[in-house]
Formats: structure tokens, sequence, C-alpha cells
């Protein structure tokens, strides 16, 4: 039996019940799960798409303000 990563609670699911890479949400908080191993059973969160874009943006603003940087010291 395995557990959720958010909440630690104890899912009832066999491995045979599930696919690898299969998205299931927990019975008990909700949290969007992804089969990670079937043997053992094993899930991980599922990361929300909005956070991955939110993360490349502040990426790119660091970068842009590093250029920046460097061309008013190059003048």
């Amino acid at each position: 039996m395995a557990q959720c990563p958010a909440c630690e609670a104890f899912l009832d699911l066999e491995a045979d019940d599930v696919d690898e890479g299969e998205i299931i949400p927990c019975p008990e908080c909700g949290v969007e799960l992804e089969v990670v191993n079937t043997n053992p059973l094993e899930f991980g969160l599922v990361e929300d798409e909005d956070e991955e874009l939110d993360e490349d943006d502040e990426e790119e603003e660091e970068e842009s303000d590093e250029d920046e940087d460097k061309e008013e010291y190059e003048e």
C-alpha cells in the first residue's frame, strides 16, 4: 500500500489497479498524484503547469536584468 506524498494518507490501491504515468487524485487531500513506480507502488506530486510557466518567466526576467546590468556597465 502506498502513501500520498502530500498528506501521507494510505491509498487503497494495488499495482495492478494503475499504470506508470497515470494521474489520480488523492482521496484524502485531493492533490493530483502521478504513478511514478508500480513495483513498489509509489506516487509523486503532479506539478501545476502554471507554476512551471511562472518559474520560466522568473528565470527570463533574471536573465534580462543581468543583460541590462552588463549593457549599463559597458557604456
